[in-house]
């Protein structure tokens, strides 16, 4: 095996760790999420939120900021945005 593909393997091992985690903690973060604020009057309507959307926009953020990482790191150790292509 090279050198390389141990480095890929590695790095490809710890990026699963850290969404394996970040995941846990997204979990655990919304289990206590009320869709309704009860602050408010009773006589107001209340838009309320599904808690499915507001999990997905939250994951999708934190998938979005992973993938700017793996671009900027993509950038810094190659030079290009996308290796081999760009």
């Amino acid at each position: 095996m090279s050198p390389l593909s141990i480095f890929l393997a590695v790095i490809v091992f710890f990026t699963a760790i850290l969404i394996a985690y970040l995941t846990k903690q997204f979990q655990n973060e919304n289990s206590n999420y009320l869709p309704f604020n009860q602050m408010t009057k009773t006589n107001e309507k209340v838009k309320t939120i599904e808690k499915e959307k507001v999990v997905a926009e939250t994951l999708n953020g934190r998938f979005a900021m992973l993938g700017l990482i793996a671009a900027v790191g993509a950038y810094l150790t190659t030079g290009q945005l996308i290796p081999g292509f760009i």
